[in-house]
């Protein structure tokens, strides 16, 4: 399990090594789902299989999802659909592709050899996770949870503005 803990780590330094050099946004964040998978199989490697879903389903899932609609928002224009066909190609996709098949393939020999987590970590349950996120480290969480809604709010201004500016200079072109 200590080599399938090492594969899951260099998949997640390559993949957000590529998030940070990656030139357009949407790469940016094929590379980023890819990290988010390679940390959620690392938990489950230490032993925390209910932090792993969490990753899945509240990182990998719901955040990415919430990042691909703000940059909807943001990238109206006829010049938008010309780069979304762009991101359509094969070539965009091979290397997150290439990383998340590295990380099924791992899924699939850590469930084939019965056991999910190296041996001596002790095994985390919801309830712990509960406790802890709902006592000592709730100051955290509730940060946290604001530092989001400020981002999305944020967010929604800026893509507002930027909507009325470009509708104000799309009416001056038209009025001579």
């Amino acid at each position: 399990m200590t080599n399938a803990f090492y594969i899951a780590s260099i998949v997640a330094l390559l993949a957000t090594l590529r998030v940070i050099t990656a030139t357009h946004a949407v790469h940016a964040l094929l590379y980023f789902i890819v990290s988010l998978l390679a940390v959620a199989v690392i938990f489950l490697l230490m032993g925390a299989p209910f932090a792993a879903a969490l990753e899945v389903i509240i990182y990998a899932g719901a955040i990415m999802v919430l990042f691909v609609f703000v940059m909807m928002m943001l990238n109206p224009g006829p010049r938008a659909v010309q780069r979304e066909r762009h991101w359509l190609t094969p070539r965009t996709w091979a290397g997150p592709a290439v990383l998340a098949a590295i990380l099924a393939a791992e899924l699939v020999f850590i469930t084939a050899a019965g056991t999910s987590h190296t041996p001596g970590a002790a095994q985390v349950c919801p309830a712990e996770v509960g406790m802890a996120l709902f006592g000592p480290y709730l100051l955290g969480v509730e940060m946290a949870s604001v530092l989001l809604l400020a981002g999305l709010v944020g967010t929604y201004h800026l893509s507002w503005h930027l909507g009325r500016r470009r509708d104000n200079e799309r009416k001056r072109e038209i009025v001579p």
